[in-house]
């Protein structure tokens, strides 16, 4: 990113917005959004800039709900369970994405059919 050219296309989608009334633009990804709707070629780094905040916003929201659930696990659990146990569920809880697509009746029925 150029970071001239940045603050450039900052002041020159200001000016533009100014002469739009009728987009209203709450959120970055408005913002985003409306960007490519007008032209990616238009305002190149700010797009990408966008792009950026917008994912960097939702990775972090997402390790926090994840850093969240781990301390309930934890606390809830600790005087009750070893801590190999403990590691486990919190593995999976940080791997949400992960367990949601695991097809466990296909995989305890493979288990069962190799015993």
């Amino acid at each position: 990113l150029d970071g001239l050219a940045m603050f450039r296309e900052i002041m020159d989608s200001q000016m533009l917005l100014k002469t739009r009334p009728d987009v209203k633009l709450s959120t970055s990804e408005d913002l985003l959004r409306f960007i490519v709707q007008y032209g990616d070629n238009v305002f190149p780094n700010l797009r990408v800039g966008l792009q950026i905040l917008v994912t960097v916003a939702t990775s972090i929201a997402s390790c926090e709900r994840s850093f969240s659930k781990l301390k309930l696990i934890m606390s809830y659990l600790r005087s009750s369970m070893g801590q190999e146990r403990l590691s486990a569920l919190a593995l999976l809880s940080v791997e949400r994405e992960v367990t949601d697509s695991i097809h466990f009746e296909e995989l305890i029925d493979k288990f069962a059919a190799a015993k």
